[in-house]
């Protein structure tokens, strides 16, 4: 039976994998700062599941409560599945941001699933089996649509995924980014916004099992919201495009005095 990793379980999108990876027979590691709210979703999924499930309470941002994760990894049995969804956002602009607190989101949106994914990554190459997921955000790809830094952190999941991907597909490692857009979750309100002022805004239960379809096609990018794949696709061929001219030796024309 395999074992799936899952970071923010107490909670959201967290939560949600947690019961669909049990309902699909996976034991699970479930990870957060709220110990009785993993606690009651154990023993709910262990009793309708039959699965095996362990809980770490742990605020990934401190380093000595980040290594028993790490330690989880890497030792038996194997987790087969990482799934990076613990994040927060930080309200205000660039300007204005305490920097304590971009210290922490850097910590928990940027290195944290850097870390973890590499605590996992080299057993699951050397089983020649494995897979994770790093929850990213559509800001990834429109980060002018949003002040501060949480656009960049997504940004950096994104590329994270992607060239992560070129390294172990071939391994038998699939690594997956999930890029939802507004989904109702606590990181508003947590952040000290209002979800009832967002338009559209995507129920998680439909944004996790969108992304768990996407997981079973083994894409490396599953943008749930959007209606049409050749958006996606066409985004993908302007890239490739624009990367066919980074091979000059000579600035382009029009930069040339």
């Amino acid at each position: 039976m395999t074992t799936a990793l899952v970071t923010g379980a107490s909670s959201g999108i967290g939560a949600v994998y947690a019961r669909r990876l049990a309902a699909r027979g996976h034991n699970l590691v479930l990870v957060a700062r709220a110990t009785d709210r993993l606690n009651t979703l154990a023993e709910e999924l262990g009793d309708a599941h039959g699965v095996a499930i362990e809980v770490i309470t742990a605020d990934l941002t401190n380093h000595q409560q980040l290594e028993p994760v790490l330690q989880r990894l890497q030792s038996d049995p194997p987790v087969d599945i990482l799934v990076n969804n613990a994040g927060a956002a930080l309200s205000g602009d660039f300007a204005s941001a305490d920097p304590v607190e971009m210290d922490k989101l850097v910590r928990l949106n940027v290195v944290v699933p850097t870390l973890l994914a590499s605590a996992a990554i080299r057993g699951m190459v050397e089983r020649g089996n494995g897979a994770i997921v790093n929850i990213a955000s559509v800001l990834a790809l429109v980060p002018e649509y949003s002040p501060g830094i949480y656009a960049a952190t997504k940004s950096y999941l994104l590329t994270l995924s992607q060239s992560l991907a070129t390294e172990v597909t071939s391994k038998g490692v699939h690594v997956q980014a999930v890029l939802p857009a507004a989904t109702r979750t606590e990181i508003y309100e947590r952040a000290g916004g209002d979800i009832s002022k967002v338009p559209n805004v995507m129920e998680v239960e439909d944004l996790v099992d969108a992304a768990l379809i996407g997981f079973d096609r083994r894409e490396v990018v599953t943008i749930p919201p959007v209606p049409d794949v050749a958006a996606w696709q066409s985004f993908e061929q302007a890239r490739g495009i624009l990367a066919a001219g980074f091979s000059n030796s000579q600035p382009a024309e029009r930069y040339r005095g």
